[in-house]
Formats: C-alpha cells, sequence, structure tokens
C-alpha cells in the first residue's frame, strides 16, 4: 500500500491527474490511479480530475475512500463528439462546469499545481502537451509534471531524439512508477523551486503558472 508517512508540499495543495477514460475497474491502469490518489489525499492534497470515467473515476474513488476532496471539471459534449463526458459513477465534491473541450483543458490547467499523467489516448496527449509547453513558458515558477510509468521513458527519450528541446523542456518533469515516489516527486519539486535553482522563482499557492 505504500508509506504515507511524507509530509504535504506547504505551497502545493491541488494535484491534477490525467489518464486515460476507457479503462475499466479491472485494468490495472485503474488500481495504480486509485492507490496515487489515495496517498496524495491521505496526507492532505485536494485531487483534480475531469469527472469522467477511467483514470478520472479511479482518482476520484481513490481520494474518497479516505475521506479526501476532489473537484471534477466538466463539460456537456454534443452527440457527435467522441467524447466520454462526465461519469455518473465519478462521485467528486465539487463541480467546475465549463462551456467546452478547451476550455475544461485550461480549468484543469489552471486548478492543479502539480500534474500526475497516466497512461492514455489523445485525450491525455492533448493535456500532457499543453501542461509541457505551460511548464516551459513558466520555467521558474511553472506547475511540474509527474509521469506515471515505466513506459513514459522511452517516449520522453524519442522527443529528446528527435525533436529540437530546450534544456528547461527536460528539467519540469519527473517520471515515476510508484504513489510512494508521486508523494516524494511534489516535494523534490518543491524543494527545487525553493531553492532557487531556475530563475524568477515564485511560490505560492496559485503561482504556478496559472
Amino acid at each position: 500500500m505504500g508509506n504515507t508517512s511524507i509530509k504535504k508540499a506547504e505551497s502545493i495543495n491541488q494535484v491534477a491527474i490525467f489518464g486515460s477514460s476507457h479503462i475499466t475497474e479491472n485494468h490495472p491502469l485503474y488500481t495504480q490511479a486509485f492507490e496515487v490518489a489515495k496517498q496524495l489525499a491521505q496526507v492532505g492534497y485536494v485531487i483534480v480530475d475531469g469527472g469522467g470515467p477511467g483514470v478520472m473515476r479511479a482518482a476520484t474513488e481513490g481520494a474518497k475512500s479516505v475521506g479526501g476532496k476532489v473537484v471534477g471539471v466538466t463539460f456537456s459534449a454534443e452527440e457527435t463528439m467522441h467524447f466520454e463526458g462526465r461519469d455518473p459513477l465519478n462521485k467528486f465534491d465539487v463541480e467546475v462546469k465549463t462551456e467546452n473541450y478547451v476550455e475544461r483543458t485550461l480549468t484543469l490547467m489552471k486548478q492543479g499545481q502539480v500534474y500526475v499523467v497516466f497512461n492514455g489516448g489523445t485525450g491525455t496527449i492533448s493535456e500532457f502537451g499543453m501542461a509541457w509547453g505551460l511548464a516551459k513558458l513558466y520555467f521558474g515558477h511553472h506547475k511540474p509534471l509527474i509521469l506515471y510509468g515505466e513506459f513514459w521513458e522511452n517516449i520522453m527519450q524519442c522527443f529528446k531524439d528527435n525533436m529540437i528541446m530546450r534544456p528547461e523542456e527536460l528539467e519540469v518533469y519527473k517520471i515515476v512508477n510508484s504513489p510512494q515516489r508521486v508523494l516524494e516527486a511534489i516535494c523534490e519539486f518543491e524543494e527545487e523551486l525553493k531553492r532557487g535553482e531556475h530563475k524568477h522563482i515564485k511560490i505560492s499557492a496559485e503561482g504556478f503558472g496559472l
């Protein structure tokens, strides 16, 4: 179940969770997201997710299993869209309604102060891309990314090998493979920013990029 003796980072309150909406409760990824959100909530973090099924519902259920608080960011999709929409089984505490997919993504970016990105499809890729781009734009007072799963090593190496990358773009994320490492990575990010390792440091509950 992991060691939750790590204390909550002082300047970070809300953690946004991203990942596949197309998995069921018996999928290993569902269990992983459940356990990560559970341990985050145990130490006091508020979970933010898209209010849908799959990883989003797993995150909500993990947080709620230990009495944690969850913010769901939703919108009502058109019938012609290939979008999962709100999951009635995702019992989050606070709903933030948005008008469209782009606004929903931007609101998720704003609500979260750290992003945990699990495996997923094109929706997860788009959210990851926006989060990564914002981290580069606001480098030094950015919102860090935590990429969950060893498969990210190959993906990020592919970017390094084939794309034109600046050094700071490779400093805004950490790849982890356990709930414990998620907790540790958040604290490590906070310490890096506090030490002033990057320029234009800003530490506040609302000052990580958006």
